[in-house]
Formats: C-alpha cells, sequence, structure tokens
C-alpha cells in the first residue's frame, strides 16, 4: 500500500512540474505529445516525420538504429540496445507507426494536437492505438540506462508501417525477410488494449480474417413468376443458413460459455443484385446474378478445413449455382501445423518471467484472452516465437478507432514504470528454452 501511495505520489509530481513549468520542457509527456502529432493516419500516413523523431529519440540515448524499406515510402525501423551475451536470443518489442483517419469535426479536440486538458486527458488519435507503447518502450529504456542497468540479452525495437490496412507492406515483409531472421528473436512484444478495470489486459493469440464472398447465378425472369433456382432466392437461402451459424456462436457468448473471441464471428458486410434503372432498380425483373460479402474472424482453435467444407457444401453449393471465394488474411497454423497462439503456463518460461515482472510493480494481470480483432502479432507468432500484446492501460475506456481517442497522462506514466520492469526481467533471463522451432 506504501509503495503504491508514494509512486502515484512520485507521478502527480511529474506531472506538477511540468503543467507548472510549460509544455515547452522535454519530458516522457511532451515527447509523447510530439510523436502523437505526426499525421500517420491512411489513406496518406506521413512516416518520414516520425522515422525521423524515433531516430533522435533513439539515438540520444545510445541506442542504434536501421530503417529498411521492403516497399518504396514504407519504411521499418529497428532500435537495438546490446545485450552481453550475443548468443542468447533477442527480445523484441513491436509497435506500428500509422494509425486508422480521424473525422476532425467529430472531436472534441483536433485528433493530431494532442491536446492536454487540466485533468491531464491527452485526446489524438493514436493515444491508445498504438503510439503511446511505441514512446513508453524508448522512455522505459531511458531510465533504465540512468540508473546504470545493462542486458543480458539483445533488446530490440520495431516500427513497422502500414499494420492498420494489414500489414502486408510492413510487418509481413519484415518477418519474412533475412534482416528479421539475423535479429535471432527469442520473445517478442506487440499492442494490447485498454481496461477499464484495474488489470492489465494480456493477448496470446489473434483471431485471424478471412473476407467470403459468395455469388448466385440463375435465369432472370419476370418480375411476377414463381420459379425455382433463382439467383436470388438461391442467395437468400445461404444468408438464412450463414445466420443460423452465426446465431449458434453468438449464443455461446450470450451464455457466457465463451468469449466473444472465441467463437468463429460471421457478420455481412454488403449485398449486391438486381438490374440497376436511371430510378434505382428495375423493380418486374428477376436479376440473373447476385452477391453477398461476409466478414469472418476465426480464432486459433477453429480447424479451417472444417470450415472450407461447410461453405462449399453448406453455404455455396455448386448443385444451387452457387460459387464462392475466400481471402485469407492470415494463418490458422504455424509452420509445424500448430495452433498460432503462445502458451501462458508454466510451459513457457518467458510467461512466467513477464507475469512477475508485471506484479511487482504492483500491478494485476487478468485472465489471458485471445484479441478479438487482427494485429501484427499474427506474422511473428507464425514462425513459432512466443509473443505477448501487451499496453499497460488499465482504468481506461476502450477508445481505439473511435472519436476523441485519448489516454491520461498517469497512465502513460505508469505504463513506463511497468515497462521498466518487464525490459529489464525479460532480458535478464538466462532461460532454458530459447530454441525458435
Amino acid at each position: 500500500m506504501a509503495t503504491t501511495f508514494l509512486r502515484t505520489l512520485f507521478l502527480f509530481s511529474v506531472i506538477f512540474f511540468v503543467q507548472s513549468h510549460g509544455e515547452e520542457e522535454d519530458t516522457p509527456i511532451t515527447r509523447f505529445q510530439q510523436y502523437l502529432g505526426f499525421k500517420t493516419a491512411h489513406p496518406n500516413p506521413n512516416y518520414t516525420a516520425p522515422i525521423s523523431f524515433l531516430v533522435d529519440q533513439a539515438q540520444s540515448i545510445g541506442l542504434t538504429t536501421r530503417t529498411i524499406e521492403y516497399v518504396s515510402g514504407k519504411p521499418v525501423l529497428v532500435v537495438t540496445w546490446l545485450g552481453s551475451d550475443h548468443k542468447l536470443p533477442s527480445i523484441l518489442f513491436n509497435s506500428h507507426l500509422d494509425s486508422v483517419p480521424a473525422e476532425a469535426d467529430k472531436w472534441i479536440h483536433p485528433p493530431f494536437s494532442a491536446h492536454r486538458t487540466l485533468d491531464g486527458l491527452i485526446y489524438a488519435r493514436g493515444a491508445q492505438d498504438d503510439k503511446c507503447i511505441g514512446v513508453q518502450y524508448l522512455e522505459s529504456i531511458r531510465n533504465l540506462k540512468a540508473r546504470g542497468f545493462s542486458p543480458l540479452r539483445t533488446v530490440h525495437i520495431s516500427y513497422v508501417p502500414e499494420e492498420e490496412i494489414g500489414g502486408f507492406d510492413g510487418m509481413a515483409k519484415f518477418a519474412a525477410s533475412s534482416d528479421f531472421t539475423e535479429l535471432n528473436v527469442g520473445f517478442a512484444m506487440d499492442e494490447g488494449q485498454a481496461n477499464p478495470g484495474d488489470e492489465f489486459r494480456v493477448f496470446f493469440a489473434d483471431r485471424t480474417p478471412w473476407e467470403l464472398v459468395i455469388r448466385a447465378q440463375g435465369f432472370p425472369g419476370h418480375g411476377a413468376k414463381l420459379y425455382d433456382n433463382g439467383a436470388m432466392e438461391n442467395l437468400m437461402k445461404s444468408v438464412e443458413l450463414i445466420s443460423k451459424f452465426r446465431e449458434t456462436q453468438f449464443d455461446f457468448v450470450k451464455a457466457g460459455i465463451a468469449s466473444n473471441s472465441e467463437v468463429i464471428s460471421v457478420n455481412p458486410v454488403y449485398l449486391k443484385a438486381g438490374t440497376p434503372s436511371s430510378n434505382g432498380f428495375v423493380m418486374n425483373m428477376q436479376p440473373s446474378e447476385a452477391e453477398a460479402g461476409y466478414d469472418l474472424r476465426l480464432p486459433p482453435m477453429a480447424d479451417p478445413d472444417v470450415m472450407k467444407k461447410r461453405i462449399a457444401e453448406e453455404w455455396a453449393p455448386s448443385v444451387r449455382n452457387m460459387t464462392y471465394t475466400i481471402k485469407e488474411k492470415g494463418k490458422l497454423r504455424d509452420h509445424l501445423g500448430r495452433p498460432i497462439m503462445t502458451a501462458t503456463n508454466g510451459s513457457n518460461p518467458w510467461w512466467s518471467v513477464f507475469k512477475q515482472a508485471v506484479e511487482a510493480t504492483g500491478g494485476k494481470l487478468a485472465k489471458p484472452e485471445i484479441l478479438a480483432s487482427t494485429t501484427d502479432a499474427r506474422y511473428i507468432r507464425t514462425l513459432g516465437i512466443p509473443l505477448l500484446g501487451f499496453s499497460p492501460m488499465i482504468n481506461t475506456p476502450i477508445l481505439l478507432h473511435d472519436h476523441n481517442e485519448f489516454l491520461k497522462d498517469t497512465v502513460f506514466l505508469e505504463g513506463i514504470e511497468v515497462y521498466e520492469s518487464v525490459i529489464s526481467a525479460l532480458s535478464s533471463f538466462e532461460g532454458v528454452s530459447d530454441q525458435v522451432i
């Protein structure tokens, strides 16, 4: 209790110092605000300015940097803190440079102003997702170096582009490169999410997105005619079957049997049919083609072959003049055929080190989760490298991709403390299970 009180008192004293000396001071908070001010939102993210800022910050504390481009104009920055034992696999901390768009007229403060209110709320696109950890990594190392700490294992920080649009020109290419292999990563961390409660959330897997498009064909006919196997009739049969499957999955969530991220979600995103006219559609003509698109999210425990069989035989069977396409935006199995997820029990020594490091700061971890959406973590886990998703934000509403995204200054500073403990513990771990297979 006394330790918690003293830590809180210290954080408030830091904040009071910053506020009383003006925003021109060079502090963790102002450096965070500066990083948030770079307009990295799609469709035209500016990567040059934030990369330059991060390089300056890293080099100012004696870290080495390397910028790599696998696609022109889409840089990957790797920051390195050399450890004393180069034979041991390294630790990687990842974050992404880009952010989703922000509708400025829907915000209380301009989304790239990084405006800080009197009660310490810092408003900016990317405040939670995930520029916070990008700065916290560096600030934690800054503090560790100031205390004279030296890592046993080499620590790398990667800043990658394009995560918000799939990471295909960012982490996907980086993880598949010889540059990544040469890092010899034994354990990695990436972004997580905030928690309105007082426990830190941690994620051991992502769901894998599939884009499913089903198409139906049939003979066109007069709108007044009744006949079998029309395109719209066949499509609607499939829509009903898919809706029933969705209901069964949702029932598990409603009954408390599974969380939202542990089931297969199937959500309709568009329907396309009809014969266009100058007034909309020709209403007395049944179309010869109809199409529907679905967003599927599969947890790592799901069997992709069973899902494909269901789609082929039930949702879009050829006997009903149906066809389909599936765009798999990631893998469900690693190179050895195992579900892509990281163990959060005694079988994974990294988990124990991480858990103890968080608890050493007075923090508590919530039950490990599967992330309902998708991050760049999947590209690293696919290689067989254990990875945890973690953003130390408690007592904070979940505002990623939302209007008025913000992070409280005290929460940001507490996150630096947590990462100091995590980075020092992981980089000091001698370990007995270092081989990535």
